[in-house]
């Protein structure tokens, strides 16, 4: 009857060595390969696919603006670079770029959809759908006419909200909301196509509405109670909590109840 005698320990030791070594010596082999194989020309980016919205930026423009900017091959490239790089174009709000074997990128933009103006008169600032501010050329906008907006930073969203609101209100009544203001301390303040300003106050979206339908439901008699149209309207306050004042072209400024201001 044999007995087996248990491996030294230094024997078992060596074992151990040698297979961390092969391990470390079979990684180091795959990296060196993977390393290799990823330089070679055939996974050079040879053509990038831009689809989605171009109607601002020709994607033949696209790609000699942007490829300039990028390196790898199609194995070491950086996606998230690329979309940096697409993203920072005018008018493009968000690219999604992918690879396409063995060296090929797709890309598929979304562009910004200007719906408004932001800021003072001159600056280049617009709103997109999404409430977002953006910066392009105001010349390329396709649009004839877009309103105004304005108001503290980080607000572009509420203020294009409140306009989305106001305006069919207005033009219920044949006048264009134009422009729309908010200022630092939460009061609205509106611009028509006439030339002419609405203070509407300030609070939630309902106690402003509340005051303007109560203005609008009035305006065309008391307008006729002294010989105007609406778009005589020159100036409208509707700050008061039981009423307004307006200034009409060519009457005197006068509240709802009559009494002179």
């Amino acid at each position: 009857m044999s007995t087996s005698l248990p491996t030294p320990l230094d024997v078992k030791l060596m074992n151990l060595i040698a297979n961390v070594l092969f391990a470390a010596f079979a990684l180091l082999l795959a990296s060196t390969l993977a390393l290799w194989l990823a330089r070679q020309s055939v996974f050079a980016i040879r053509s990038i696919s831009v689809g989605g919205d171009v109607t601002h930026n020709n994607a033949v423009t696209l790609r000699a603006n942007v490829a300039p900017r990028l390196s790898g091959t199609f194995l070491t490239f950086d996606l998230q670079t690329a979309k940096r790089a697409f993203e920072a174009v005018p008018w493009v709000r968000q690219a999604v770029v992918r690879r396409e074997f063995p060296n090929r990128l797709k890309v598929q933009l979304q562009e910004h959809q200007a719906l408004a103006y932001w800021g003072v008169e001159g600056d280049s600032k617009l709103v997109n759908s999404f409430g977002e501010v953006f910066e392009a050329n105001p010349g390329e906008v396709e649009q004839d006419a877009l309103p105004s907006l304005n108001g503290p930073d980080g607000q572009a969203g509420a203020v294009l909200a409140m306009y989305q609101t106001l305006a069919p209100q207005f033009e219920a009544m044949d006048l264009t909301l134009t422009q729309l203001e908010l200022s630092v301390h939460g009061g609205w303040r509106a611009g028509l196509d006439n030339q002419a300003l609405v203070e509407l106050g300030g609070g939630s979206v309902a106690d402003v509405q509340l005051r303007l339908q109560r203005f609008l439901k009035t305006l065309t008699q008391v307008s006729a109670s002294y010989g105007r149209r609406i778009d005589a309207l020159e100036s409208a306050d509707l700050r008061y909590p039981d009423g307004y004042a307006i200034r009409l072209r060519g009457v005197t400024t006068r509240t709802a109840d009559g009494v002179k201001k």
